[in-house]
């Protein structure tokens, strides 16, 4: 697997020629295009890629992809990936899921893979909602949510991916919005080039069962007021004319207005992705409105041993000490008889 400096690839050349089956206007189409553009920009031979999906709406990505892919069975979309990745190291591997899919019946798998840090891109498609089975609450879906399978609203409190991601000592997370392409196609590169686990969560838009759930942030008109997008190395600063900011207010982050009450920019907090502490990406990622931005951007990036490279690494030792080489000296270590 090589990354290349300059890519020599298009999107084109990701891009399958199966015919997209997506209900028009679904925030889905907009991830796909994101991917297979980063895919072109990090430079991975689409031959040297598989693209790995449980069941779900956003599981069908694996056909539009011109790579090796493997549509699997629900929730299992990251056994299968670690399998995959274990096996042959030198492979780029994404793992396509949703909130489903993901956070409920394959929470487990989720949460091991993350601890691992198996060397995967995780794509979590998030759109509180199940789609594929017409609009039954999931996991992640708003306390009080009213859906075919909880007609008098949800009692239950939500999953938020970031705080799982952490709780697995995740090592880097990432969000993005389905409209944001420049943005999606960003943290898409950084994750395929940081090595370890990386989840991104990706706000996606329903429009048959959920229509307009992030329509207060996606809205052009006042989406720079309402999100920021972190930059490692950068302040912390957004809004339409750049005005605004994050300071901390004792142990809690603020938005402020930078000129307002003596504060200048020297005052905003500078985002460090690397820092292995969790306390301050925690409180980014789980910022919400209206009062706060949302977090968007890579929100930590911290370097760790792989869970692939550790296993071949530990096979590589125990051969190197072993005297059995063969089928037939293992045989031998053990007793015999002729009969």
């Amino acid at each position: 697997m090589t990354l290349q400096d300059t890519a020599p690839y298009t999107a084109k050349d990701f891009k399958s020629d199966q015919y997209v089956r997506w209900c028009p206007g679904c925030g889905d189409h907009a991830v796909l295009n994101s991917l297979q553009k980063a895919m072109a920009e990090v430079g991975i031979e689409p031959d040297k890629t598989a693209v790995i999906s449980g069941i779900g709406c956003s599981s069908r990505l694996p056909y539009y992809m011109n790579t090796y892919g493997f549509h699997t069975i629900h929730g299992r979309g990251a056994a299968v990936a670690t399998g995959l990745k274990t096996a042959h190291p030198e492979l780029s591997v994404w793992q396509i899921t949703g909130d489903g899919d993901c956070l409920a019946i394959g929470g487990n798998h989720f949460i091991h893979s993350v601890r691992r840090n198996v060397d995967l891109n995780i794509l979590l498609f998030n759109n509180q909602i199940y789609g594929l089975t017409k609009g039954q609450y999931s996991p992640t879906s708003k306390k009080g949510f009213v859906s075919k399978s909880s007609p008098f609203g949800t009692v239950e409190e939500p999953f938020r991916p970031a705080e799982l991601t952490f709780g697995a000592r995740g090592n880097f997370f990432a969000r993005t919005l389905d409209v944001d392409l420049k943005t999606s196609v960003n943290v898409m590169v950084e994750a395929a080039r940081h090595k370890g686990a990386s989840v991104i969560e990706i706000l996606v838009n329903c429009v048959i069962f959920n229509d307009g759930v992030y329509g207060w942030i996606a809205d052009r008109e006042n989406r720079d007021d309402r999100i920021i997008v972190l930059k490692h190395g950068e302040k912390m600063i957004f809004g339409k004319n750049r005005d605004k900011g994050l300071m901390l207010d004792g142990l809690n982050l603020k938005a402020v207005t930078i000129g307002e009450n003596g504060i200048t920019e020297k005052e905003i907090l500078t985002h460090d992705a690397t820092c292995e502490d969790t306390t301050l990406h925690l409180k980014l990622a789980l910022m919400q409105g209206p009062d706060m931005p949302i977090a968007m951007g890579v929100i930590r990036s911290v370097e760790a041993e792989t869970y692939d490279k550790a296993v071949h690494a530990q096979i590589a030792e125990v051969q190197a000490q072993t005297k059995v080489r063969t089928f037939d000296d293992l045989v031998a270590t053990y007793e015999s008889w002729e009969m």
